[in-house]
């Protein structure tokens, strides 16, 4: 299975805001659209970062609660790891466990396409694990 196979069943859908937002737009859009990251995309919808509740908290630890009147991209992780829609489930079980993070960004020739979470990730697993032992089961039944 790949991410096609997830963004087929949850859609392209990505909430996204300018690096140039004050950060008290991303805690309020985290807050309304119960979501654990927003993506900040420059023109073009071309990934320039992503904002987690991690880096909220952090930013505000750091820097106090005037953080939240500067522009996003003071605070937003700048390095994102993304992938592409013929990756493996594996492949990004295995990048967010070594990375620990929670979304991945899907992109293809530099343009955002969709989000991918961890959840997104266990829950199709569940289901391919599901599928395979109803197959089994069917199987051993037919005998």
């Amino acid at each position: 299975m790949n991410v096609s196979t997830i963004l087929k069943h949850k859609g392209s859908k990505v909430l996204t805001r300018g690096p140039e937002v004050p950060l008290s737009e991303i805690v309020r859009v985290l807050n309304e659209y119960k979501i654990g990251s927003v993506v900040i995309v420059k023109e073009g919808n071309r990934v320039c970062g992503i904002v987690s509740e991690r880096d909220v908290v952090t930013a505000i630890a750091n820097n106090g609660g005037a953080v939240l009147d500067e522009p996003v991209s003071a605070s937003m992780t700048r390095g994102v790891f993304t992938c592409t829609r013929e990756d493996t489930l594996e492949k990004l079980m295995a990048e967010m466990t070594a990375h620990r993070f929670r979304h991945l960004p899907v992109v293809e020739n530099g343009v955002l396409v969709g989000l991918v979470s961890i959840g997104d990730v266990v829950k199709q697993r569940i289901n391919e694990a599901e599928l395979e032992a109803s197959s089994m089961r069917e199987y051993i039944a037919t005998g």
